[in-house]
């Protein structure tokens, strides 16, 4: 089986061919939006981070900026800064450019405002568009894939038909060679007995463990439980009942294969196989941490109905819940319900699954990137803003 995409200079394949506009903090956001809006086939990757923050979350925010701007579906980087934030323009420009990528940065400040500066970032980005226009897709096995895995606004179907149906996605993708990664470890509690029986090692199997722990105690520390927030409202108007069962369906999603690793926040995978990313469930956070871990396209199945896309990956949206998918299909890219109405098995609710990841793959866009309803990201970060 292949899939048809666009080789880059380090030897990765894109399953998109975008031009990232990149604020190395919030502050400059208007300036990257008024670029992306005056030239058409920019991507901005606008978030609320990079300055006023702990050195830690420092760190993290500069390992997610280079990690964006190195995903495989960007051809090209430009990268706005103000000038006085805490994150070094020049390390994530240093960063992204280590991987063969033209990139272009500006400092607000030093360009004489933002007029000034927009209009630089225009002539940037037509520049930048001209190189990524030279990409042509082609041909190539499915190892050359990582993809995220999610659940989001789940309900009493989604640890029976639509998780457990990606699952079966995911083993095929690691037995073909290719890389999965999955997180959101606030849905892990509860269930991490079974995956650190999975753990293809102590370590990662004490790893996996410490990331639990470190959730419930940070979370303890401030004098209060998970619990009264997680399930949430629509999970329980959905029949989930406790983390304990949610979780339990939540990690159906990740399939059988022996787990190889444990990555933090938007850190790229080692090798090939399945990975635990250490990350909220939360989709704006969430999505960031496995397309700045490389992954090209996300997978992510809803109960009740979360219509997020992701600037620069394609998400492909799964739904087991007949009546979700009936008010809701302008968001569903699969259809899985009929394993409910007993009319489709798990197997081939899965090989719908499989079908459509390879068509989005080869350039189908999903339902997210035909309503434009692909624009919102953040970056996660654990400490105080200072």
């Amino acid at each position: 089986m292949e899939f048809m995409g666009f080789l880059r200079e380090n030897g990765e394949v894109g399953v998109r061919n975008y031009v990232a506009v990149i604020p190395t903090v919030g502050c400059v956001n208007e300036a990257v939006e008024a670029i992306a809006g005056r030239v058409p086939g920019l991507k901005p990757l606008l978030h609320h981070q990079g300055c006023c923050m702990i050195p830690s979350d420092i760190e993290v925010v500069e390992r997610t900026l280079i990690g964006l701007g190195s995903n495989p579906n960007v051809a090209a980087a430009i990268i706005i800064g103000l000038g006085c934030e805490s994150v070094s323009i020049d390390r994530v420009a240093d960063g992204i450019a280590r991987e063969g990528k033209p990139v272009e940065a500006l400092i607000l400040q030093e360009a004489g405002g933002f007029s000034k500066v927009v209009a630089k970032g225009v002539e940037a980005a037509r520049r930048c568009l001209e190189y990524a226009e030279r990409f042509r897709r082609q041909a190539f096995d499915l190892s050359h894939l990582m993809i995220g895995i999610k659940c989001g606004s789940s309900d009493a179907t989604s640890g029976i038909v639509s998780n457990p149906a990606v699952g079966l996605v995911a083993d095929k993708i690691i037995d073909a060679g290719g890389t999965v990664i999955f997180g959101e470890v606030t849905e892990i509690i509860g269930a991490e007995h079974i995956l650190v029986k999975r753990a293809e090692s102590q370590a990662v199997a004490n790893q996996i463990i410490k990331a639990v722990d470190d959730l419930e105690n940070r979370i303890r520390s401030l004098g209060i439980d998970v619990r009264g927030s997680n399930p949430t409202p629509g999970n329980i108007r959905g029949g989930l009942s406790t983390l304990e069962e949610k979780s339990l369906g939540a990690v159906v999603k990740i399939g059988r294969r022996p787990i190889n690793g444990v990555l933090d926040y938007g850190e790229r995978p080692r090798g090939k196989g399945l990975y635990m990313m250490i990350s909220p469930g939360r989709e704006m956070e969430f999505l960031t941490g496995p397309v700045a871990g490389g992954a090209q396209l996300l997978i992510f199945t809803t109960g009740k109905g979360a219509p997020q896309g992701y600037p620069i990956a394609p998400v492909i949206k799964v739904c087991g819940n007949p009546d979700t998918v009936k008010r809701h299909s302008e968001h569903i890219d699969v259809d899985v319900s009929g394993v409910i109405s007993g009319n489709e098995t798990l197997e081939e609710a899965a090989e719908k699954i499989f079908e459509k990841l390879i068509k989005v793959a080869s350039g189908e866009k999903t339902r997210a990137e035909i309503l434009g309803y692909d624009k919102t990201m953040n970056i996660y970060v654990r400490g105080m803003i200072l």
